[in-house]
């Protein structure tokens, strides 16, 4: 792995089966069937605990850009026939710019707080490039969903993965490591937090 400024980290709640969305994706439902009751997500019950709630919000504030697929941005398919602006309200949590993959070209779109999202057409690389140029000396964070995390784990391009392992398994949807090449991984932290298994990994040459 090439030497950069700043760690590239993947926050991730997953299942044990280790799928970060279930299937059939809504506006009700951001992260699809995973035997929550529309916004009431099993796999991210999480954000109702305090703690873990700080956690998220620390593990954020540490990257200065982020990169997403558009399934994570939100429901819309193909081209934008309709203004959608994330599933987080007016002011999102990023308070930074965010990278949003797509293949379809939209203007930047500024929101409260600092977060603007930007929408990249020329894959990952670039991506990538325009988030290290605008993180500087900081973290960046590919935050998801799963299909964009392989990617950037197949390119080499991701330093630390930061699994949040809940304690419910989907059989479908969009699975982290899918298509993903062997790797090696350093288990630089193992806890749990109730019924929450935290997982961090180092990604080795």
């Amino acid at each position: 792995m090439t030497t950069r400024s700043g760690k590239v980290t993947c926050d991730l709640s997953i299942s044990v089966d280790g799928y970060s969305a279930g299937l059939n994706q809504t506006d009700e439902r951001p992260f699809g069937d995973d035997g929550g009751d529309g916004w009431g997500s099993k796999l991210h019950s999480w954000m109702d605990d305090p703690e873990e709630a700080r956690l998220q919000a620390g593990w954020l504030a540490e990257s200065k850009a982020f990169i997403m697929g558009r399934n994570m941005f939100g429901p819309v398919r193909g081209e934008w026939d309709r203004l959608w602006k994330g599933w987080w309200g007016d002011n999102p949590p990023y308070h930074g710019p965010v990278f949003v993959l797509t293949h379809y070209p939209r203007d930047p779109q500024p929101m409260e707080g600092g977060t603007t999202f930007y929408f990249v057409t020329d894959g990952i690389k670039v991506a990538f490039e325009r988030a290290r140029e605008a993180a500087g000396d900081g973290n960046i964070s590919i935050h998801g969903g799963a299909a964009t995390v392989n990617q950037y784990l197949a390119a080499g391009l991701i330093d630390e993965l930061r699994l949040r392992i809940m304690p419910i398994t989907l059989g479908a949807g969009t699975r982290l490591f899918d298509g993903v090449p062997s790797l090696n991984l350093e288990q630089v932290e193992s806890r749990a937090a109730g019924p929450i298994t935290h997982l961090t990994y180092r990604v080795l040459p």
